[in-house]
C-alpha cells in the first residue's frame, strides 16, 4: 500500500480556534489555547501518524497587521506555512464577515493548492445564521472546500481527518514515526508557563512576556526545571512578582501543575522574573528567543 504525507497548514485571524483545531485532530493537547489574542506567536508542527500516512499540521499565528518587529517574525511564519502547504486550511468563524478578513483572504487567493475553510464555532449560532454564512464564504473564496465546524465540541473534526487523509499526496514519511512534533520538550515547557501568564495577569504583561526554560533534569522521581519570565520594564516586574511575592508563586504552582499532567511525572519548577527591554523590536534578542 502507498504511503501518504503531505502539510495541512491552518491560518486565520486570532482567536479563531486554530490551536483548538489542531490539538482536536491529534487528538492531543499539544499547543496552548486562550481567549486572548496572540496566544499563538510560532508556526508549531503536530505530527498525525497512521500506518500509511503522516499528516502534519501546521499552527500559525494569527494573521494581524504587524505594530513591532516581533509581529513581523510571526507574520513571516504565516506565509511560510502557505508556501510549503500541501493543503490549506483556512479557519473563520460564524459571525465574521469576509469583507472584513481581507488580510486573510488575500493570502488563501496567493495559495494555488487544495484549501479547506472552516466555519468555526458554529455551536455558538443560531441554525438560521449558519446556511447564509457558508455561502458567504463560498462566495468569497470559490475554489474552497467551505464546511461548518466545531473544533472545541468536535462537530466535523473526524470527517475532516479522513477528508485530509485520504487527500495527502503519495510520499515517505517527513519525520520519525514515534514523533509528536518538531519542537523539543523545552519549548512546550515555555508555552506551558506562558499559557498560565495568559490567564493570570491583563493589560500589556501577557503581550509582554517571554519565557525562557534554562534547564530540564531528569532525576530519581522528579524532573527539575528552571525557567525565567521575560518581562520589558521593572514595572511589569513588580507586576508578575505580585505581592510578597504571592503572584509569582500562583503562577509558578499553576504552571507547574499543568507540566507534571503533560509530561506525567513529578515537577519541581523553579521561576524567576527578570528585564529585558524591548525585547519585540530587537532583532537580536528575537532571535536569541527563537523568532
Amino acid at each position: 500500500m502507498p504511503h501518504k504525507a503531505g502539510y495541512v497548514n491552518i491560518i486565520g485571524e486570532p482567536n479563531v480556534g486554530k490551536s483548538t483545531l489542531l490539538n482536536a485532530l491529534l487528538g492531543e493537547q499539544l499547543v496552548i489555547a486562550n481567549p486572548k489574542a496572540q496566544t499563538t506567536r510560532h508556526r508549531i508542527l503536530g505530527i498525525l501518524n497512521g500506518d500509511d500516512h503522516q499528516m502534519v499540521l501546521s499552527d500559525t499565528p494569527g494573521i494581524l497587521d504587524p505594530q513591532y518587529k516581533m509581529h513581523e517574525r510571526m507574520m513571516s511564519a504565516v506565509d511560510e506555512a502557505i508556501i510549503d502547504a500541501d493543503i490549506l486550511i483556512v479557519l473563520v468563524e460564524i459571525g465574521q464577515k469576509p469583507e472584513k478578513a481581507e488580510n486573510v483572504l488575500k493570502r488563501a487567493r496567493r495559495f494555488k493548492g487544495r484549501k479547506v475553510l472552516l466555519v468555526n464555532k458554529v455551536d455558538a449560532a443560531q441554525e438560521a445564521a449558519i446556511l447564509p454564512a457558508l455561502e458567504a464564504w463560498q462566495n468569497a473564496l470559490p475554489e474552497a472546500k467551505v464546511v461548518p465546524m466545531s473544533a472545541l465540541h468536535g462537530l466535523n473534526v473526524q470527517e475532516l481527518k479522513t477528508y485530509l487523509i485520504e487527500r495527502l499526496p503519495e510520499h515517505p514519511p517527513y519525520f520519525p514515526k514515534d514523533e509528536l512534533s518538531d519542537r523539543n520538550m523545552r519549548f512546550f515547557i515555555s508555552e506551558l508557563i506562558r499559557e498560565k501568564v495568559l490567564a493570570n495577569y491583563k493589560q500589556e504583561i501577557p503581550y509582554s512576556t517571554q519565557v525562557v526554560v534554562n534547564s530540564y533534569e531528569e532525576a530519581p522521581g522528579i524532573v527539575r526545571i528552571q525557567a525565567d519570565v521575560i518581562v520589558m520594564r521593572e514595572s511589569q516586574k513588580g507586576i508578575v512578582i505580585g505581592e510578597g511575592g504571592h503572584a509569582l508563586r500562583r503562577l509558578g504552582t499553576q504552571a507547574r501543575i499543568a507540566i507534571s499532567k503533560f509530561i506525567d511525572q513529578k515537577v519541581f519548577l523553579d521561576l524567576k522574573v527578570k528585564v529585558d527591554p524591548d525585547w519585540r523590536e530587537d532583532e537580536a534578542k528575537l532571535k536569541r528567543y527563537g523568532y
